[in-house]
């Protein structure tokens, strides 16, 4: 049986939320636009470009476990309604779906502020749509912040750290990846120039 790299952290308690409902025996894309882009904490058969529309990325979330504090909470990104936004579609193999799908109800759900949805994607490299699960932010959770101002996000994120580290090195992870797969976000740039001035 081969055996699969799945980072799950023993720490964080399973989420009792229903699995999507999938074809038998397929394989599951999942769209990244954070983090997931670059660690996604399990094996994969790989990645592709991929474009969502009627979401866009923002720092649309206050982060009170990761990169902050229930008292000095700080800011991760998250899906928000309106636009479209790039990034990578990544490949469940299908005998894995289940154990991965967990591990990121896990790591994506530790307090309900995203909803894992299936949406539509484009795949860039060859123009194909496909169906992939990602995580939405919760316009209805206490932890859903809006669209700050790009300087209300510097000031935030300067200044908070949880237990994944440092806010802005989230920040500057986010766009030295985004640089390195070629997906201008004007905006976290602008961030990150302020954080860093």
């Amino acid at each position: 049986m081969r055996k699969y790299d799945l980072v799950i952290e023993p720490d964080l308690p399973p989420v009792d939320h229903p699995l999507p409902d999938l074809p038998e025996g397929e394989d599951l894309w999942i769209f990244g636009y954070g983090s997931l882009m670059w660690r996604p904490g399990f094996d994969h058969k790989g990645t592709a470009d991929a474009q969502v529309y009627g979401y866009h990325r923002s720092f649309c979330v206050s982060s009170v476990v990761h990169r902050g504090t229930r008292e000095k909470p700080g800011l991760v990104l998250g899906l928000d309604s309106g636009g479209s936004c790039r990034g990578k579609a990544i490949l469940c193999p299908s005998d894995i779906r289940e154990p991965v799908i967990d591990y990121l109800y896990r790591r994506e759900m530790v307090t309900r502020v995203y909803v894992p949805k299936m949406v539509q994607l484009k795949l860039l490299d060859r123009d194909e749509r496909v169906t992939a699960l990602t995580f939405v932010a919760d316009p209805k959770h206490e932890q859903y912040c809006g669209r700050p101002t790009i300087e209300e996000a510097a000031r935030i994120i300067a200044s908070a750290s949880g237990r994944g580290g440092p806010n802005r090195d989230y920040l500057k992870s986010t766009v030295d990846h985004l640089d390195e797969f070629g997906i201008a976000d004007g905006p976290l740039h602008k961030i990150l120039a302020l954080v860093e001035g």
